[in-house]
């Protein structure tokens, strides 16, 4: 098979990465009809069409291996520029767009454990984009090859990539002393679980009705909801006294401490294991990515992996 244009490759991905032919010219910096002549000549070469014109832009199967490909050499010439620098240090490498390198990780785990564990190599110039989805599906954007790795809920390797389990993190149900002293003063129990307002994170969240299912003993619940998509605004929304959310520990232990939130369930708590799951490349700049996750799952998580 003959080796695809690589500037062909970018201009494809740029188009879906950024929703559209206007915008990927801009950040490509060339007229919007030398991206459609470059997608073009792709598909023609690759004699297959790659990309669904709807709302949103998406790739098509082929689309899909074509963008895997390309963000597998951003991966390789990533490392390629790490290696250069540390060969000549003085040498200015002017970095590209096209050079982010892209990883999916749960919002509860973004706003706890994660931001510090990146520092290190985000200050060193790691070129990085974090997407952010439930942690039960950001294994969707690996297996699509949208992202390099992933911190999700699923234990199988996925395929061509290597797994790392990090550890637990630890649910509680918790509300305002306000908002609890009112509807559920003695905690939650079976007689005001279905009057309570829960806050989810969104539709795709089913955290609250899998904590409240243990804590009563039942096999499924149906709860009135309210959805706030950020790990951080549920606890905001929860001090404002919209109602009970179940959040992990890490996120609210000093707002426990102070009293600013109670536990209104204090003898459950529903651990969540977490694993890392990355390309299985030879590559510098992953093997460092994944040692700082596990460096930092190991200090903050609980679990095997985490501290007991």
């Amino acid at each position: 098979m003959s080796s695809f244009d690589p500037h062909a490759l970018e201009c494809l991905a740029a188009i879906v990465e950024e929703g559209g032919f206007e915008r990927a010219a801009r950040r490509l910096n060339i007229t919007q009809s030398a991206v459609s002549q470059r997608l073009r000549a792709l598909e023609a070469q690759a004699g297959t069409v790659l990309l669904v014109r709807s709302r949103p832009l998406r790739a098509t199967a082929a689309g899909q291996l074509l963008l895997k490909h390309t963000r597998m050499q951003r991966l390789l010439r990533a490392d390629l520029e790490r290696d250069l620098r540390e060969l000549a240090p003085s040498t200015s490498h002017a970095r590209r767009e096209d050079e982010r390198l892209s990883i999916a990780v749960n919002a509860d785990s973004l706003a706890t454990w994660v931001l510090p564990a990146l520092d290190a190599l985000v200050q060193q110039g790691l070129p990085l984009e974090i997407i952010t989805d439930d942690q039960d599906f950001t294994h969707d954007w690996l297996r699509q090859g949208h992202v390099l790795g992933c911190v999700t809920t699923v234990g199988q390797a996925l395929r061509g990539c290597r797994v790392q389990a990090l550890g637990s993190m630890d649910y509680l149900a918790v509300a305002s002393p306000a908002y609890a002293a009112a509807h559920c003063p003695q905690g939650l129990d079976a007689g005001n679980f279905r009057a309570l307002t829960y806050v989810a994170f969104n539709r795709k969240d089913d955290m609250q009705a899998e904590f409240v299912s243990r804590a009563m003993g039942l096999p499924r619940v149906a709860l009135p909801q309210v959805f706030v998509p950020s790990s951080e605004g549920q606890v905001r929304a929860v001090l404002a006294g919209w109602g009970v959310s179940v959040v992990p520990q890490l996120l609210v232990q000093g707002l426990l401490d102070a009293g600013q939130l109670v536990d209104v369930a204090p003898a459950t708590r529903v651990p969540v294991a977490l694993y890392w799951h990355c390309w299985n490349l030879s590559s510098d700049l992953l093997d460092g990515l994944t040692r700082a996750l596990a460096a930092a799952a190991a200090e903050r998580l609980t679990g095997p992996h985490g501290q007991p």
